[in-house]
């Protein structure tokens, strides 16, 4: 790219820009570096990481933490209930077992609210896993590139940047400068819809691929020199980061930095945000992502000036981020049950588990009137097709559980609120969202004030992106079980 910093932006500017990331004390941002209530670092065993994510089940696997194939993200759930993300590394990538524990120690010291922290992890002949937090609002780059509710609000993308800016002045000082392959896909959202850093990012390049992605247009030119990784190549990616806030997509550094060299910021800035911030912050967000770009490594802020940037530049700064995001929070899932829990947060393995729990409770009270000869005959293969159905439900073999359940269902002399929903889940997980639906509505044509059909319905719609009328029905379900146990018919499970 060779562009210097003289030919960005004139000479007056740039002194304004040195003058605008003074290195300053961050008292706030050290007393929050250790304040964080998370288990201590520790080794565990396969068998247990096998349990928590129910044998490495392909359901189970997430993009949250941007890792690519061979290296796998599970979700899963400890025997405590505590959720966690966990990193299934390609056999080849970490021959040295010693080196592999030595570095994954090294990282799960560190502890910090602006981190999806490192908790343990798992050496057992070839295997190599890594356990973190699990962060259920998926990645900055679903909620930029990807949104479907709404597009990210400009107050919460300056948040983002200084909560990151944060986490890596934290890293900094912990002796973890290096981070690989700083990415939109490497920033997750908590259960609050705050942003975090992957702690995975922070461990050392073993032969786990690249550090950087194959496309070169956003790879730090020194690293195409020299294939190493430097604190100041981590710089370079935080500034295509504040190019990706500022535009809403991928845009090449060098392009972009033609396009400051102009003065053609329009092209630059994100059509969704227009009246949400004046000139001044978005030129002062530009002239810090130039700063950042700059082709000479030493002409780049460290992470201490970029805190010490963004921080004035804050909007909104009461508002919880789960209000700017448009997400439910912890706190609104205090109230919920179980399964509405599991169904706001559309985890899929936490329904199927509740689900099998409750078993054909719920059917109590539907009227089945049947001959007597019917009883006799077609009822007995009816009943051998749920069975069937209900062994492969449990054992998680979702295609057999829809082919039995819809065998049970065409026979039509039985209706079971249950196999619909049962059905509904199996679709889900199968990838099918419009059958979910269509089962979770007949499920409450069956029984119109089970709550349990209108919380399928919410996972069902949330997977064909109608998000707000997934909200909706989230509450009826919601405003349904709370009066089902305020009658004092139904414990909450």
């Amino acid at each position: 790219m060779g562009v210097q910093c003289s030919t960005l932006i004139p000479c007056c500017v740039n002194s304004q820009v040195k003058a605008s990331v003074v290195e300053i004390p961050d008292a706030e941002n050290e007393d929050r570096s250790e304040v964080i209530n998370s288990p201590i670092f520790r080794e565990f065993t396969l068998e247990q990481l096998k349990n928590a994510t129910s044998g490495f089940a392909l359901e189970n696997i997430v993009s949250e933490h941007g890792e690519k194939a061979p290296n796998v993200v599970f979700k899963g759930k400890l025997e405590s209930q505590m959720r966690i993300a966990v990193k299934r590394f390609n056999r080849n990538a970490w021959p040295d077992s010693r080196q592999f524990l030595d570095e994954a120690r090294s990282v799960g010291q560190l502890r910090n609210q602006r981190l999806a922290n490192l908790l343990g992890c798992c050496c057992e002949g070839d295997e190599r896993l890594l356990v973190a937090e699990y962060m259920p609002n998926e990645t900055l780059a679903k909620h930029l590139f990807h949104w479907e509710a709404q597009p990210m609000k400009w107050a919460m993308r300056l948040r983002v940047v200084l909560h990151l800016a944060q986490a890596l002045e934290y890293c900094t000082s912990k002796g973890r400068a290096l981070y690989h392959d700083l990415n939109a896909y490497r920033i997750l959202f908590d259960e609050d819809g705050n942003p975090r850093l992957s702690s995975f990012g922070l461990m050392k390049n073993s032969r786990d691929g690249k550090s950087y992605s194959t496309n070169l247009a956003f790879t730090p030119p020194e690293y195409l020199r020299t294939g190493r990784v430097t604190p100041e190549s981590v710089i370079y990616s935080f500034g295509t980061l504040l190019l990706d806030l500022l535009s809403g997509k991928h845009i090449p550094p060098s392009h972009a930095l033609d396009l400051i060299r102009d003065r053609n910021l329009q092209m630059l800035t994100d059509s969704c945000l227009e009246g949400q911030f004046s000139d001044d912050d978005g030129t002062e967000l530009v002239r810090l992502a130039s700063r950042c770009l700059q082709y000479e490594p030493r002409e780049r802020p460290n992470p201490k000036s970029l805190v010490a940037a963004l921080a004035p530049l804050q909007k909104e700064t009461e508002v919880p981020s789960h209000v700017l995001m448009g997400i439910p929070n912890s706190a609104s899932f205090a109230s919920l049950s179980p399964l509405g829990e599991a169904c706001s947060r559309k985890d899929l393995t936490a329904i199927h588990e509740v689900l099998e729990n409750l078993g054909y409770k719920d059917d109590e009270g539907v009227t089945n009137e049947l001959s007597f000869q019917m009883w006799t005959d077609q009822m007995q293969d009816t009943l051998n097709c749920k069975k069937r159905g209900d062994v492969a439900f449990q054992k998680k073999d979702f295609r057999s559980a829809i082919e039995c359940y819809t065998q049970f269902i065409d026979a039509g002399t039985m209706v079971s609120p249950t196999v619909y929903a049962r059905r509904s889940l199996c679709h889900l997980i199968s990838d099918m969202p419009q059958e979910a639906l269509n089962d979770a509505m007949q499920a409450q044509v069956i029984s119109p004030v089970w709550h349990i059909a209108s919380y399928l319905q919410s996972v069902a719609l949330a997977g064909l992106g109608m998000e707000n009328e997934a909200q909706a029905a989230l509450k009826d379900g919601t405003t349904l079980e709370s009066k089902r146990n305020g009658n004092g018919t139904s414990k909450q499970r």
